[in-house]
């Protein structure tokens, strides 16, 4: 079963700002494109749409804290580590680096909670369990893995 999953990403020029720093915004981005490729990892698709009916997994909290700016052209390096599972939501822990020759150096932490929603016919989303083919697959990460927030 998984419970952690790491994603790699260049830095593009169009995620930058006026100082040449990534943009706040683009780190959940980042978190977002591991929690993708966490999913496909497993054959699981992230939102799924079905006739007449559409499935993911909104937010209900987004954290990220910052310590050392990536820029142009860096290499990020995004862990994913499944906190907490719960009936209807996941907890995900985050910690991105810069990738560097040698160690590499914490640039953000974060932290994302998701809840498994359909849209029903009125537009509401409606939260349901936690599809029984992605329990079947992940399972919560052991604390030598989790780091402190």
């Amino acid at each position: 079963m998984a419970y952690e999953h790491t994603a790699f990403r260049k830095v593009e020029f169009s995620e930058t700002d006026m100082a040449g720093l990534v943009h706040f915004s683009n780190y959940f981005r980042y978190m977002e494109i591991a929690e993708r490729d966490f999913f496909q990892s497993l054959g699981v698709n992230l939102i799924q749409s079905i006739p007449h009916d559409l499935v993911g997994y909104p937010r209900s909290r987004a954290e990220c804290k910052f310590s050392a700016p990536l820029r142009f052209g860096d290499t990020v390096k995004i862990h994913l580590a499944v906190k907490t599972i719960k009936d209807r939501a996941i907890d995900y822990q985050f910690r991105l680096y810069k990738e560097t020759e040698g160690e590499d150096e914490p640039v953000a932490k974060g932290h994302l909670t998701t809840i498994y929603t359909e849209l029903t016919e009125n537009g509401e989303l409606q939260s349901k369990p936690l599809p029984p083919e992605l329990l079947k697959q992940i399972e919560e990460a052991p604390s030598s893995v989790l780091r402190p927030e």
